[in-house]
């Protein structure tokens, strides 16, 4: 028998001669210990695992290939939610700014146009000062009317 299982016996309520037969198939090191000691032993090897489980997965999504884009090329400049699977998201491509329509498992190009000249001080944590939702309708608008 080992130490768990004579754990679990005692903390279950079995622990009789059944546990008295145990002690004896013991070496005399693990008879004087204690089930709380067990169960916390158990416990600790659970937070450990359940810890270098957390700490492997924080690794593979840092440093996972592919996670920082293609070199730098494509940057995300802003973007905003125009349905419920449905957005609308503006991407710096070189010198060009691409407005893209993303929904129903498709890409659609909305619009296009070079990189302005002050795109720096346009964005601000990545959103126009005026706000992302009205510079997208006032470009929709200006691409409906000609």
């Amino acid at each position: 028998m080992n130490r768990a299982m004579l754990s679990v016996a005692l903390l279950l309520g079995h622990g009789g001669a059944w546990a008295a037969q145990s002690a004896d198939v013991l070496p005399p090191a693990l008879n004087n210990v204690s089930p709380l000691a067990g169960m916390l032993q158990v416990m600790l090897g659970l937070v450990l695992v359940l810890a270098a489980l957390a700490a492997t997965v924080w690794l593979l999504r840092r440093f996972a290939p592919g996670a920082a884009g293609a070199g730098g090329a494509v940057r995300i400049i802003g973007g905003v939610m125009v349905g419920p699977k449905e957005k609308v998201i503006l991407v710096e491509v070189g010198d060009t700014w691409l407005l893209l329509g993303v929904g129903g498992g498709q890409v659609n190009a909305l619009h296009s146009m070079p990189k302005p000249e002050n795109a720096e001080a346009l964005t601000v944590a990545g959103v126009p000062p005026t706000g992302f939702a009205e510079w997208i309708r006032d470009a929709m608008q200006r691409r409906k009317n000609g």
